[in-house]
């Protein structure tokens, strides 16, 4: 089973590491406009084989694509001083529409799972691309708030004391600041939080909840504050999406795909749990949301379809 990551930045090279930590696929490919970084992210995550699982990696370009069975996407553009946030998007808009029909033109029946920021956004574009070049819908979706929602259970699971794998809890929405935490429907070893925190004789207050919501929501910030990027829990949600689509293993992920509408908010791109299997998106789950959290959804969904349209607006003529 063959994986592609076009972009062997940080959060490429690393997504690419955790596949052979876990031993996701049988060849990874990995594909950079700068071919010599590709090499030898390569190169340096080919000699870590020996000590994890048998997989073959290298570098190559689009056509070394080939017969993947998923791709990922974690290529784009930094933002240059002084440059707006749209300016940013059309620039990255720009890079999809080349990369994404170059992908598929070699890959043709491959899933894309986009990770480059901001993803919902980037993801909707992705999706607008492939569809001009005769993909099916649900073939590609974006990693959307799976790492918030490991960040919320992780946070979650140190303060009851239990193990993150027995915390059910999603965060849906945008990844980024607007980021909805489904709070009502948290529940820990079957039982709701509520009644988990009061058996456990746990001050579940407003302000504990608030820290936690607080730390999951500004997670990235922090890191990048005191590192400069956010890499290591990418590269594994990354490698976790790919080990569901290339097993089929029809596991709920809160990735992000387009939407015709979400809570009165048309075509758009938000992070909702997902059955993500071998074809991509296969489902979408609505969510028993209460009053406060869909209201929230629907602000979150509004921030995108705000930073869409204004995307597709006409740049100003400088003349």
């Amino acid at each position: 089973m063959k994986v592609g990551i076009v972009g062997s930045g940080l959060v490429g090279s690393t997504a690419a590491y955790a596949l052979v930590m876990r031993g996701v696929g049988r060849e990874i490919v990995l594909v950079d406009k700068n071919e010599a970084r590709a090499a030898a992210e390569a190169d340096d995550i080919r000699h870590a084989v020996p000590f994890a699982h048998a997989l073959e990696v290298r570098s190559g370009g689009y056509a070394d694509l080939t017969g993947c069975r998923a791709v990922v996407l974690c290529a784009g553009v930094g933002q240059k001083p002084g440059e707006s946030r749209l300016q940013l998007l059309r620039r990255n808009a720009a890079v999809f529409r080349e990369v994404v029909p170059a992908v598929l033109r070699h890959a043709p029946d491959a899933v894309i799972i986009v990770a480059t920021n901001p993803v919902d956004v980037m993801t909707h574009l992705a999706a607008r691309f492939a569809a001009d070049v005769g993909a099916p819908p649900g073939r590609v979706f974006g990693s959307g708030t799976t790492l918030d929602t490991a960040r919320f259970r992780t946070l979650l699971g140190a303060f009851c004391g239990v193990d993150s794998h027995h915390v059910h809890g999603h965060v849906i929405g945008e990844h980024g600041d607007s980021e909805v935490l489904t709070w009502s429907l948290v529940s820990v070893g079957g039982m709701s939080l509520d009644a988990f925190v009061e058996l456990r004789g746990l001050d579940l207050s407003e302000l504990a909840r608030a820290t936690i919501d607080e730390k999951v929501r500004r997670a990235a910030y922090t890191i990048i504050g005191g590192k400069g990027a956010t890499y290591y829990g990418i590269g594994c949600a990354l490698a976790r999406i790919v080990d569901a689509v290339l097993h089929d293993q029809r596991s709920i992920l809160t990735v992000c795909a387009p939407a015709p509408d979400v809570l009165g908010v048309k075509d758009v791109t938000v992070s909702l749990p997902r059955l993500v299997g071998g074809a991509g998106v296969l489902e979408t789950f609505p969510l028993p949301l209460n009053a406060t959290e869909q209201a929230q959804l629907r602000t979150s969904a509004r921030v995108i379809r705000d930073a869409l349209d204004e995307l597709d607006r006409p740049e100003p003529n400088p003349g």
